[in-house]
């Protein structure tokens, strides 16, 4: 596989499983839906090969912002999570931060660091 999607979510939160996965979700489909719109071809293959996915741990939002920040410099899509606030955390609390889909060696540079969830 040439490409993945990488989802990043913050530890410090100390979310349940589902909720994690539920924003871990949210992140995903909000990368799919704007490299869909605005990076066609790279979609396209990342969608072909099987939408590859990894999860790994931020320990906090400044951890978070970094990430961002380095993504943004790399010309990846990303997508930050603010949860509605109707379960476990406040309203508005930046929980995850979506990166991709790109080429393996683009989003390494951004994430190739970090431990796997």
């Amino acid at each position: 596989m040439e490409y993945k999607m990488v989802i990043g979510v913050r530890t410090d939160l100390k979310l349940s499983k589902g909720k994690t996965a539920v924003q871990a979700a949210h992140a995903a489909v909000m990368c799919a839906i704007k490299a869909k719109r605005h990076h066609r071809s790279i979609y396209s293959r990342w969608y072909r090969e099987g939408q590859k996915k990894v999860v790994i741990k931020l320990k906090d939002l400044e951890e978070l912002y970094r990430v961002r920040e380095q993504g943004v410099r790399q010309g990846l899509v990303v997508e930050v999570v603010k949860d509605a606030g109707l379960t476990e955390v406040p309203p508005g609390t930046i929980t995850c931060i979506g990166l991709g889909p790109a080429r393996n060696e683009v989003i390494d540079r951004v994430t190739g660091e970090f431990s796997l969830m």
